[in-house]
């Protein structure tokens, strides 16, 4: 059956399926023209007929020429007799195959009434007991008597059996014509298609050579016909195919180079929208995303496919597949802010998917977002000490205050928002100095319980004004020195402490303890202020210690509120004593920060 699935098979029965139509077609007509004009001889035998009483009468009935004549015709199996008309039917006899039979009982009296008469006649005539023995007779006139009189007539007849003999050899002769025809066609075809085939075969060879990737295999020049011609052209498409795969490698590299250093995500989708392709980026954010359940009102909450384009892009990924059209947007993912920029992947005109481009924007849209904060907290902050400069100071050049001491409060209140709009550039000065490593730090021996100490008779006064109860806990009989910058460490505790009061309500209590810790194997001391407010929220918690942040953002600020740069503050100066600073809290329970200071 692979014989009938190749070219040569092909070819080799096209061949012989026309050679064998050709033949059967020729045989038809052959055979049917034996069957048809053989069996009809007595149209020749009576020319031969007619020819031979020519010759008798020319030789006035020489009984010599009927036997010469009867010599030659027995080759063929055929005879002649010549009857004599005169003469009584018994007396003219007739030879079959060693049978002598008379004329009367060869013809019929009508027969050789037609004889007698000069007819031609066609008779045919089998010996008896002899069913395979028959003959066919034709009968011409020979001899005239007096031009008037038929004297003599010519019997020619002829076995049919040699007739028959003849239509098998003619057949026998043609169907081995036929075999013999067929065979040398075969050969003919054979080397012929193969011939054709071999450069086709080694055509196949190369281009599964190409296929496989090996492009330096070339197809050997037979002939310089049209299968050379495409033996030639096949060998410079492998060249000009081997440049270009080459440069298409090359291009490639470089894009996944170029994708692979990308810090943004790309990832592609195909139209169904799975995963075709993404970079390192790409697969970092699919791992996030992928965490990510979706709500099935049947199944309640079903885990995000994996390969698949995640939840939170499936909208941007309907929006330009269906609209064909580059879209891009930023996209907020739980806690997170992503900038995607989304364009269609066309193929012949249509869209196949779309690719994506994701870029973390968290910390810019923060930034930004704490920049507007801060510009809103500071203009706030300065308008309201500068609007009541202006007012009082308005009033004490308009002589509006009448006494001394009316005099006196304005001035005062004055001085006051003077004292504000200071702590608000010293904080700023501050934080720049911290940020930029300008702060110069002195670090001495530091007792820390002399230094808590201090810090809660420093705010014992204002935490009695506000019914405040502010604890002190240390361990006793354990004094721990460290080497730091008090004064820095005192600012952080009157941030931390300031803080504490303003969210402290009246009969609550606020707590300030040190106790030794141990920080990255090394020994350090704990300082903690703890106190019983209405706490921060859970969303607030990662961003109070980033300038500008504030957690309660409608919160009115009074003369002694504070500007969003405490916390930012005290990180720097816990990260330059090589420390940290923590914060716990729990809405409506309180808050805790922790400051961690190695000792050395």
């Amino acid at each position: 059956m692979f014989l009938f699935r190749s070219v040569v098979g092909k070819l080799w029965m096209t061949i012989i399926t026309m050679v064998a139509v050709v033949l059967i077609i020729l045989g038809l007509l052959l055979f049917r023209y034996i069957d048809t004009s053989f069996p009809d001889q007595s149209g020749s035998l009576l020319n031969t007929a007619e020819k031979l009483a020519s010759s008798y009468r020319q030789h006035s009935g020489d009984s010599a020429f009927v036997k010469s004549a009867n010599e030659i015709l027995a080759a063929e199996d055929a005879g002649m007799v010549v009857l004599d008309l005169q003469s009584p039917s018994q007396e003219n006899r007739f030879s079959f195959d060693g049978t002598v039979i008379p004329a009367d009982e060869v013809f019929n009296p009508k027969e050789l009434n037609a004889i007698r008469s000069g007819d031609r006649l066609k008779a045919t005539y089998a010996l008896p007991g002899k069913s395979d023995s028959s003959y066919l007779l034709v009968t011409v006139p020979a001899l005239v008597k007096d031009g008037e009189t038929l004297t003599h007539s010519l019997v020619l007849f002829q076995s049919k059996k040699s007739i028959e003999n003849l239509q098998y050899y003619v057949k026998n002769l043609f169907v081995y014509a036929c075999i013999l025809g067929f065979t040398l066609t075969t050969c003919f075809a054979f080397f012929l298609i193969t011939q054709i085939n071999r450069p086709l075969l080694e055509l196949k060879k190369a281009a599964e050579n190409i296929r496989t990737g090996n492009y330096n295999r070339k197809v050997v020049i037979h002939s310089r016909d049209e299968i050379g011609e495409l033996g030639t052209t096949f060998n410079l498409m492998a060249d000009q195919l081997d440049h270009t795969i080459r440069d298409l490698h090359l291009e490639k590299d470089n894009l996944a180079s170029v994708l692979r250093s990308m810090a943004d995500a790309v990832i592609s989708f195909d139209l169904e929208g799975r995963i075709i392709f993404l970079n390192p980026g790409g697969e970092k954010v699919l791992a996030d995303w992928s965490r990510f359940r979706t709500y099935d009102g049947e199944n309640g909450e079903v885990p995000q496919e994996k390969n698949v384009i995640p939840d939170p892009l499936q909208p941007l990924f309907q929006s330009v597949t269906s609209e064909t059209r580059e879209i891009a947007t930023r996209l907020h993912v739980e806690k997170g802010v992503w900038y995607a920029a989304m364009t269609p992947l066309y193929s012949d005109g249509t869209v196949r998917g779309a690719v994506a481009v994701l870029r973390d924007v968290t910390d810019e849209y923060r930034a930004e977002k704490m920049k507007t904060d801060f510009v809103a907290n500071v203009s706030h902050e300065l308008r309201t000490p500068l609007s009541m400069l202006q007012g009082y100071s308005e009033a004490l050049i308009d002589d509006i205050a009448g006494s001394p001491e009316e005099r006196k409060e304005l001035a005062q209140i004055i001085y006051d928002e003077s004292l504000r709009m200071g702590r608000l550039v010293h904080d700023l000065l501050d934080l720049s100095r911290l940020e930029t490593g300008h702060m110069t730090m002195h670090f001495r021996e530091t007792e820390v319980h002399q230094l808590i100490t201090r810090m809660q008779k420093k705010f014992a006064a204002m935490c009695r004004d506000k019914e405040i109860e502010l604890r002190l806990e240390y361990v006793p009989n354990a004094e721990v020195s460290i080497q730091a910058d008090e004064d820095r460490l005192e600012q952080i505790l009157t941030n931390l402490l300031d803080n504490a009061i303003r969210h402290t309500p009246a009969g609550a209590a606020i707590t300030l303890r040190s106790y030794p810790a141990i920080w990255k194997g090394e020994p350090a001391v704990t300082m903690e202020v703890q106190d019983e407010g209405e706490g921060i929220p859970a969303d607030d918690l990662p961003y109070v210690f980033e300038r500008f942040y504030k957690a309660d953002k409608a919160r009115k600020r009074g003369s002694s509120g504070g500007t969003g740069l405490g916390l930012a503050i005290a990180k720097n100066i816990a990260e330059l004593h090589r420390g940290s600073i923590e914060v716990k809290s729990k809405l409506g329970t309180g808050t805790t920060f922790t400051l961690l200071v190695p000792l050395h």
